[in-house]
């Protein structure tokens, strides 16, 4: 006797909109949920790998003679790890699955992707030890570096990543909780109503917490910051933070305009109440769709 999850049988009825039968209402709903963790997690995946292996240099300040003014010592000169620019995107991907299936499967993915992020590391960890055709230093025993003293490009990446993933893997799954447990929040406290709060109310305080444990976990544990000696350290920290949640700010803010449109359309296409109804239910479609 099969025993599979029984399909939705509960819709919400749009007049201009005909009534799916339940296997169409299934495959949709399973469909746009694989989407939005797919990106999820092929976005992690990514930042991982790309991490710290480049800063890119956003602006700087300059002074009345053209020259990068300083503060406390320190260049004022805003940079972001490369690994940054696709993150902004897991916490929208997030705010869709918290409004369209709920917390608790927005928390599987949550955890889906650490598990991830731990896979990531031990494939790393597998392609480093296992033997290669790399020079070796009969010296050492070591792998032999280039006369710029690089290591070959894999062993690199492998050590900027080993550098930054403890830092990402603890924030990420603190901030991406924090933002679950804020949206609903939010979506609890005003019924359902605005939309544009919940949105960026609970993706910006997840990315402040996401931004600062990054920082001080990167450079405290892992010492992988471009840290100049010969600075004051607050100074150069408070700056990383500050560069990070600006990048991330804006972001969540420009993506209130997909999360809105998104939110509505998608209600109409998974036939589930649209978001300004009051009361709105807390992810509509989580219960009925057996996804909850």
């Amino acid at each position: 006797m099969s025993h599979h999850a029984p399909l939705p049988s509960l819709q919400h009825r749009y007049d201009d909109l005909p009534e799916l039968s339940e296997a169409v209402l299934h495959n949709r709903r399973e469909r746009t949920f694989l989407i939005f963790s797919g990106i999820f997690l092929g976005t992690l995946a990514m930042l991982n790998i790309l991490g710290i292996t480049r800063f890119i240099k956003l602006f700087e300040i300059t002074d009345d003679t053209g020259e990068t003014a300083t503060l406390w010592g320190f260049k004022l000169v805003f940079a972001i790890a490369v690994g940054v620019l696709p993150y902004p995107i897991t916490f929208l991907c997030t705010d869709f699955i918290c409004e369209l299936y709920g917390r608790k499967r927005a928390n599987q993915v949550v955890w889906t992707g650490f598990l991830l992020n731990i896979w990531v590391v031990t494939i790393l960890w597998i392609g480093g030890v296992l033997p290669g055709f790399e020079a070796i230093n009969p010296d050492t025993g070591a792998i032999a570096v280039d006369e710029a003293g690089r290591l070959p490009v894999f062993f690199e990446v492998r050590t900027l990543a080993f550098g930054a993933v403890a830092a990402s893997m603890i924030a990420y799954l603190v901030a991406q909780l924090v933002d679950v447990h804020v949206f609903h929040f939010w979506k609890k406290l005003t019924r359902g109503r605005h939309l544009w709060l919940r949105n960026n109310g609970s993706t910006l305080v997840s990315q402040l917490v996401d931004t600062t444990a990054v920082i001080l976990i990167t450079h405290f544990y892992a010492r992988a910051l471009p840290i100049a000696d010969d600075h004051a350290l607050w100074p150069q920290l408070l700056l990383f933070i500050a560069t990070g949640y600006l990048f991330k700010m804006l972001c969540a803010l420009v993506d209130t305009i997909p999360f809105y449109l998104g939110a509505f359309r998608l209600a109409r296409y998974l036939r589930l109440p649209p978001p300004s109804a009051v009361p709105h239910p807390g992810g509509p479609a989580a219960v009925e769709a057996g996804v909850g």
